[in-house]
């Protein structure tokens, strides 16, 4: 690929903005919630940010299970929580207080139930 910097900034120097990076570490926290097969991960996926608040940095599913473990038309979905304070370090329990809201959330709007 060839890019023309000079056509690019013909009309004035522009600062590129990207997202702000906080120094302080994340707080990474997993769940598993069984949900009926008819319940897409996409709605589940909505609960879960509405409840973890604005602590959340981002959330992503990384396993999908059906099998008679979790029962007939049921199906286990295991999401990553990061959890991220952009002015201090998070505490165990701040993460854990809003992973479980988050869970809260998934309950009342999806049906689901906690894994294990």
């Amino acid at each position: 690929m060839e890019l023309d910097v000079d056509l690019l900034t013909a009309d004035g120097v522009r600062q590129a903005e990207g997202p702000k990076i906080s120094g302080f570490p994340v707080a990474t926290q997993d769940v598993a919630l069984v949900v009926d097969a008819s319940v897409p991960a996409a709605e589940v996926e909505v609960a879960l940010r509405a409840g973890a608040g604005p602590l959340l940095e981002s959330l992503r599913l990384f396993d999908v299970y059906t099998g008679e473990q979790i029962g007939a038309d049921k199906k286990s979905l295991a999401y990553a929580l990061r959890f991220r304070a952009a002015d201090r370090t998070l505490t165990a329990d701040e993460a854990s207080a809003a992973r479980e809201a988050a869970i809260a959330e998934a309950v009342a709007r999806t049906g689901a139930a906690m894994r294990g």
